[in-house]
């Protein structure tokens, strides 16, 4: 496999797990945040005070209460369902809440799309998140809709961590909020043994990124994302990759929770079938990982979707992996949703539905902002 072109952050050496089911990341968010010393740092693209966000609210107050700094960023629009009351319960109890890209004028449209789509959780400086898990009760599969939730995240410990706290940080005074440099921000930090790079984005690096890591593949490649809308270059990318008989495989949620991201991701469906691409199903409930793994040596893993939004719209951060004992971990979970999918076959994109096909040139028009 071809070098990689190296980020603008360093390559760290942290310890670092893996979740893959909302319970479990909720479990240890909440001892972290229990153990908490000096302060926590909660960066979420969706906010809601329902029972679990509500019960994250709780958690939060009695570690203000006991002089732990607590700072929250949570995105303007992705969390406006976030209530009044919420909020006001925050700030009573002395929470720093702050908004990331208020829509405001004269650029409304464009302010108003381009959203913070990050999710980062920082603990004392040494503790970190980052991947698809956001705070609502559906993460935990309770939407009764979407059943059961699949999602990818990542917590690091020691080296690497202050990299998420430089972009929360960033984000932060962005979001026109201020923070004092203090040294508990950038503790001193233990290296562990697992490599790992930050890839933080601002549109149009994430695409370059990814297209980046698929031309470098020479074996296989995995594509797992709740929404692809690719664009050209990173559709062609796959099927160059096909043709050159490098296993492609790429996993879809099989229900749709936005209106049209499905029929506009079936537009690209049939040169991928056609050029040898496996294309999964997910049927256990929703699938909103994000993740890429190249040759089974490099995994990324983040916030990033395969879509126009994030690659050409949203800001985003996403981890570059290369340790083998984490990547067999992530690897024997993709190959578990893998059988939890059905295979789509030309065959079956053939026969969709009518009223899907007439959807679909609609929904390609409004690709860049679904």
């Amino acid at each position: 496999m071809e070098q990689i072109e190296p980020s603008r952050l360093p390559v760290r050496h942290s310890s670092c797990s893996f979740y893959n089911e909302g319970r479990d990341f909720f479990s240890v968010l909440f001892d972290d945040i229990e153990n908490a010393q000096k302060h926590i740092h909660l960066l979420f693209y969706i906010f809601r005070d329902d029972t679990i966000g509500m019960e994250l609210i709780q958690r939060l107050i009695k570690k203000s209460s006991e002089g732990v700094k607590v700072r929250v960023l949570i995105d303007a629009i992705g969390s406006h369902k976030l209530s009044k009351s919420a909020r006001k319960l925050l700030k009573e109890n002395n929470i720093e809440l702050g908004l990331s890209n208020r829509p405001k004028f004269p650029f409304f449209f464009y302010t108003l799309n381009h959203r913070n789509h990050r999710k980062i959780g920082v603990i004392d400086g040494n503790i970190g998140y980052i991947g698809g898990f956001n705070i609502g009760d559906e993460y935990l599969g309770k939407d009764p809709k979407l059943g059961y939730w699949r999602d990818y995240q990542l917590r690091i410990n020691g080296d690497g961590v202050q990299d998420l706290q430089q972009q929360f940080v960033e984000d932060w005074r962005i979001a026109g909020m201020s923070i004092t440099k203090d040294r508990s921000l950038y503790p001193e930090l233990e290296k562990g043994p697992i490599s790992l790079k930050l890839e933080p984005t601002e549109g149009i690096d994430m695409n370059y990124s990814f297209l980046d890591y698929i031309e470098s593949a020479e074996k296989s490649i995995v594509v797992g994302t709740p929404y692809y809308i690719p664009g050209l270059k990173i559709q062609n990318a796959l099927i160059t990759a096909a043709r050159k008989k490098i296993n492609v495989k790429i996993i879809l949620p099989f229900k749709a929770d936005h209106p049209l991201v499905k029929e506009a991701a079936f537009r690209y469906f049939l040169p991928l079938l056609e050029a040898g691409c496996e294309i999964y199903q997910y049927q256990k409930g929703f699938y909103h990982a994000k993740v890429l793994l190249i040759d089974d040596e490099l995994c990324d893993i983040g916030t990033a979707n395969f879509d126009k939004r994030s690659f050409h719209i949203n800001s985003e951060i996403n981890c570059i992996l290369k340790d083998g004992k984490l990547l067999e971990v992530i690897k024997k979970t993709i190959e578990q949703d893998i059988k939890d999918s059905e295979r789509l076959t030309i065959g079956k994109f053939k026969g969709r539905p009518i009223l899907q096909r007439l959807k679909e040139p609609f929904a390609d028009l409004l690709s860049y902002f679904l």
